[in-house]
């Protein structure tokens, strides 16, 4: 056997690089239209087939035109069908108005019927894809067998390259780019077309998925992506809790994911014991969508719950972006912007062309019209030319030569019925000369000015917008309002007891550790000021003399031992100069009232739940009132009689229930205790800590009230003022 030595660098040359062309160019990279070859040859047959107007058509018939143009054979035909269907689910704005099952993006499993079963028509949105295609907008091209025409492009009147989501993979390269909202991608457009400078995120708030889901961006990476198309963010689950029958229902997923793949990973962690919160998964979709439900122990935090699943399912997935488009052949990866750029030297380019062609069309009219005009000061003798002519091919030539027209012009008129050679049809005719002409000059003027064309565009652009613009499927949160989710929420709960110490030290000693501990190591000088107990999954939250509040995770907190300092709060808060914490309360629940009661005799009942919040802030602007300096700061699970002090030994004891409560943070509360004198409250006591002989004389049914002045008897209370 005999070897021929080849150069394998010539060799692939010769024989790879065509083919790995050939998948770039006219396979797998979408072009400024937004569409792959592929789907352009599909919709273009449909086109064709009258399907934009009409009753739908069996998907069959459809896939058997479309070999026409497409030789990938049937099923490659249709499964690029059913993806662009509205029945499919993976578009925005789908280009298919579909009947019958095609199945779901959402769903690995749930196969779409058979093209014989299924039937389809051109959805509206398409006459935006194809308007004025056969005014010679595009350039057209042999199919693969010269038989018939097809469109390079299609003159799509807005940027559906960034409307629709499109991925593909080429050889050496790839494309992957998001779905916008229409109405943002069309006022965006329009912006960027009439001001020489904008903020592409002012226009373009985030991509938008047909799954929706929640997309959580960071604004830096944002316009990263924006400037260069390349890029990732995440987008997780939306979610509701039926507290009622103990469940999580998810019922918008991730657009990279579907239903399947969450539920065999939940099962997963439940089976190898990482996720015990849960006791049953299972797929409730339906007719009316996508539902995944949860069935969870009364005992679980749902929000806990969520944060673990996102951390360790694909209830929260990452999107790259790679935006790499063909312009003119060219594969290029641009930014938001390039590919404005682009799509809109396109789309002046077709309008020129459209105007070009309504030009030639309507001079070609006129020019029809002229030679009428001749005719009509002398029809009889027109009558006489065509009777006296002896063959009918002198009938032309005769003309031209009695009325000085050319051939086109006399053609016309010689195909003129012999009814209509009357005066009154060639006067209707005539009079269509002055608004041609006028046509053709505004015309003209349209197609020597860019800025015309862009005012065209523009216009177009928000009549698209107005007709088919739809509200967000995708909500946007800001990466800054998301608690980061680490291993952390697997923590362990447990109860623990927190010591807040006047210096700002913060401990956490868990109970177990407590009992055995000795005493409570502090720094010189440092005393507790408080000391409460709670659970190691409880909320923090620390009330500071800048009048701000700070929330923790108790589990964020290192536990320590009493032989410890603990944390020191300037650091962990990042506290201002000279800025103390000085309470704290931990809940589980947001249930109950904070009370904050000031030096002008004033307190303030407001609800602990105005402290929650949805994106989980970790600071809190105008915690209580800062219209006078606060002398006493205490929780109250339930209302309770306390006793306020004034610096003049007045004393009152009131119910808290007297107190309305305040659901603004800094509301400045009711009056307690009358100024008298000029005297200013200056502690509240539990009525527990103090041991008057007579309580009933302090004590008040109404709020405001003086007070008493406190018996001699009663004064060996060594009262002690917190501050």
């Amino acid at each position: 056997m005999k070897f021929t030595g080849q150069r394998i660098v010539e060799t692939l040359k010769k024989n790879y690089m065509p083919y790995a062309m050939s998948v770039i160019v006219s396979r797998a990279i979408p072009e400024i239209d937004g569409l792959k070859p592929s789907h352009r040859k599909l919709l273009y047959t449909m086109y064709k087939m009258g399907l934009l107007k009409g009753d739908r058509t069996k998907s069959a018939n459809v896939v058997g035109q479309t070999m026409k143009l497409n030789p990938h054979g049937d099923m490659a035909i249709y499964e690029t069908l059913v993806r662009l269907t509205a029945g499919n689910g993976a578009l925005l704005h789908p280009l298919i108005d579909s009947k019958g099952n095609f199945g779901k993006v959402y769903s690995r499993d749930m196969k779409f019927a058979a093209p014989r079963y299924t039937e389809v028509k051109l959805a509206g949105i398409c006459a935006e894809l194809f308007k004025d295609i056969e005014k010679d907008t595009v350039d057209f091209s042999d199919n693969y067998d010269g038989t018939m025409k097809e469109p390079v492009l299609l003159p799509t009147v807005f940027p559906n390259i960034l409307v629709n989501p499109n991925q593909g993979i080429a050889v050496g390269m790839a494309s992957n780019i998001c779905s916008f909202n229409l109405t943002e991608v069309c006022n965006a457009t329009i912006a960027y077309i009439k001001r020489d400078s904008i903020n592409l995120t002012d226009y373009l708030r985030a991509p938008d998925f047909p799954t929706g889901g929640e997309l959580i961006i960071k604004k830096d990476e944002l316009e990263k992506i924006y400037e260069t198309g390349r890029g990732s963010f995440k987008v997780r689950a939306r979610y509701r809790v039926d507290k009622k029958n103990s469940c999580i229902e998810i019922f918008e997923i991730p657009y990279t994911t579907t239903a399947e793949a969450i539920i065999d990973t939940v099962a997963d962690l439940v089976r190898t014991g990482k996720i015990k919160e849960v006791t049953d998964v299972r797929d409730e979709t339906d007719l009316n969508g996508l539902k995944i439900t949860l069935d969870i122990r009364r005992s679980a935090d749902p929000e806990t719950l969520m944060n673990k699943l996102f951390k360790l399912t694909p209830l929260e997935d990452s999107f790259s972006c790679n935006f790499n488009v063909l312009v003119n052949g060219v594969p290029q990866v641009l930014g938001i912007s390039g590919i404005l750029d682009a799509w809109i030297d396109f789309r002046m380019q077709c309008i020129r062309r459209q105007t070009a062609f309504d030009i030639q069309r309507k001079s070609e009219r006129l020019h029809l019209l002229e030679g009428l005009n001749r005719i009509l000061l002398d029809i009889d003798k027109a009558i006489r030319i065509i009777r006296g002519t002896e063959k009918e091919e002198q009938v032309v030539p005769n003309l031209m030569e009695g009325f000085s027209i050319d051939e086109a012009q006399a053609e016309f008129i010689a195909e003129i019925k012999l009814r209509n050679l009357n005066r009154e049809y060639i006067l209707d005719k005539v009079s269509e000369v002055e608004k041609l002409r006028s046509e053709i000059s505004m015309l003209k003027d349209i197609y020597s000015k860019e800025s015309k064309i862009l005012d065209i565009i523009c216009k177009q652009l928000g009549e698209i917008s107005k007709k088919y613009g739809q509200p967000r499927k995708t909500g946007i949160i800001n990466e800054a309002n998301v608690e980061e989710i680490t291993e952390e929420v697997l923590i362990e709960d447990y109860n623990v007891k927190l010591f807040l110490t006047a210096q700002g030290y913060l401990k956490k000693i868990p109970l177990t550790s407590l009992r055995s501990a000795g005493e409570q190591k502090l720094k010189e000088d440092d005393l507790i000021i408080q000391e409460i107990e709670a659970r190691n999954k409880s909320e923090l939250i620390l009330f500071s003399t800048d009048h701000l509040a700070y929330k923790l995770k108790v589990h964020e907190i290192n536990d320590c031992k009493a032989s410890t300092l603990g944390e020191y709060l300037e650091n962990i808060l990042d506290l201002n100069t000279e800025e103390k914490i000085i309470y704290m309360v931990a809940t589980d629940d947001y249930s109950g009232h904070m009370l904050f009661s000031f030096k002008n005799g004033k307190s303030a009942k407001i609800p602990l739940k105005s402290y929650a919040t949805k994106t989980n802030r970790k600071k809190l602007a105008n915690a209580y009132s800062d219209t006078s300096p606060v002398c006493d700061i205490r929780y109250l699970q339930q209302d309770k009689e306390l006793v306020a002090f004034s610096d003049i030994s007045k004393v009152l004891v009131f119910n808290t229930s007297q107190i309305n409560e305040k659901t603004t943070r800094n509301s400045a509360g009711v009056q307690i205790l009358k100024q008298k004198k000029g005297s200013s409250m200056v502690k509240i006591k539990d009525i527990s800590e103090v041991s008057f002989e007579d309580i009933d004389y302090y004590r008040t049914k109404n709020i405001p009230a003086v007070g008493r002045y406190l018996k001699e008897e009663d004064k060996e209370d060594r009262q002690v003022a917190l501050f």
